[in-house]
């Protein structure tokens, strides 16, 4: 695990709702490209007012750590939108908010601006019998859904489903219909669950398809279990990417609150190798269900 010094290149607006920033410098040369289109960094910001002090990250055998003395950098994730490894470049798009360390940050981007970058991990994984799918995102997913369409082959038939703030929301995407929705992002009740539900109902028969949805985390949850409960897919036939909560930083005051036997019991959820991954997932997430978050 490297973590790289990364400078801005350009800032190009692409929606009154969303903005490119293309990183580029000798501090990403190192830096792989996993290809996966969905694939996703972690971006330390700068600390304080200058915006080419970032306290980059010590990395370790467990990932990485703050260098004794030095401020913690704030850490957002966020999806790669492109690569260009051959000009050591990448681009980021940003959802922009009214508030959040990353929305202020990319509010005022420019040029020269210095950001912290880590290497990235892709999620996408179809089966191998790939003949169709089905990609639904909120805003969020927007830039992943763009790059998986980009690196799909013509052979495999894909449906895309995108539940955006409004009109002024939509970008063109490459090589496929798309329908848009409107509401949810922060603006309203999430429909996530009733897209997936309707784009992949009851009794579909899931030869050669795969299913990837990504979005509000908390909406998400509902997504999970339909997939896996009420339709029984194998996980290897889905995934379901919680990308943002809403008040993020009050939901984690709340978990850091909560005693230490309820979070140590939520740990020992994980602790559980033999059973399927996906399974663990929701009964973690319906515990957090149970205790409010």
């Amino acid at each position: 695990m490297t973590i790289h010094r990364a400078v801005v290149a350009r800032v190009q607006p692409l929606t009154p709702t969303m903005t490119r920033v293309t990183l580029y410098g000798e501090g990403l040369a190192g830096f792989e490209s996993t290809g996966t289109g969905d694939e996703y960094i972690r971006l330390f910001f700068p600390h304080g007012p200058d915006r080419k002090d970032v306290s980059l990250p010590l990395t370790t055998e467990k990932g990485w750590e703050t260098p004794e003395g030095a401020p913690v950098a704030p850490m957002r994730t966020y999806t790669v939108r492109a690569a260009r490894p051959e000009v050591h470049e990448i681009d980021v798009d940003f959802v922009l908010h009214d508030t959040g360390i990353a929305s202020t940050w990319v509010a005022d981007a420019r040029p020269g601006d210095v950001l912290g970058v880590n290497d990235p991990t892709g999620l996408y994984s179809p089966p191998d019998d790939l003949a169709w799918q089905v990609l639904i995102a909120d805003q969020t997913g927007l830039p992943a859904v763009a790059r998986l369409l980009e690196n799909t082959p013509e052979s495999v038939a894909t449906r895309v489903v995108v539940e955006l703030p409004g009109p002024e929301a939509v970008q063109p995407l490459p090589g496929t219909k798309v329908t848009w929705t409107y509401g949810g992002n922060g603006h309203g009740a999430s429909r996530l669950a009733e897209l997936v539900k309707a784009a992949i109902p009851a009794g579909t028969d899931m030869a050669g398809g795969y299913v990837w949805v990504a979005g509000e985390t908390n909406a998400l949850r509902t997504v999970r279990r339909y997939l896996r409960k009420e339709l029984g897919l194998p996980a290897t036939r889905f995934k379901v990417v919680g990308y943002w909560i809403p008040d993020a930083d009050s939901w984690n005051e709340r978990y850091e609150a909560l005693p230490d036997a309820v979070r140590a019991e939520l740990t020992a959820l994980w602790d559980a190798p033999a059973d399927d991954e996906e399974d663990v997932t929701i009964r973690y997430e319906a515990r957090l269900s149970d205790l409010g978050l």
